[in-house]
């Protein structure tokens, strides 16, 4: 089932406020940071954030599984379901990693993690 707005912005508003807190707490530990060590310490976190955005967006659009595992686009065979699995996705944001169903053809010795 799709996350809701609600569920998602929740999330990020606790994130938002984690992020925040880290931003805040560097400020008040910094000797005298000039212009250039604010940016810096502001384009990180929001870096962060923008991560953090698009990982809660996308796991909240992925939430759905197959009723029964996929066939294989290969050779047609009911592929083997191996639970969830981590998967790593580049993306412009950044490197993200989301957790989703992951099935495999004992067959073709192929991988596939469904869209959703």
């Amino acid at each position: 089932m799709r996350q809701t707005r609600e569920q998602i912005k929740a999330e990020m508003m606790k994130k938002y406020e984690q992020e925040l807190d880290e931003l805040l707490d560097w400020r008040e530990k910094a000797n005298e940071p000039n212009l250039t060590e604010f940016e810096e310490a502001i384009l990180s976190s929001r870096k962060k954030i923008s991560e953090e955005m698009v990982r809660a967006f996308i796991q909240g659009e992925y939430t759905r599984e197959p009723e029964s595992p996929p066939n294989c686009e290969k050779c047609g065979s009911v592929m083997e379901d191996k639970g969830k699995r981590a998967q790593t996705i580049e993306t412009r944001l950044g490197t993200l990693q989301i957790t989703r169903a992951y099935y495999y053809c004992n067959a073709c010795r192929e991988g596939f993690f469904p869209p959703g």
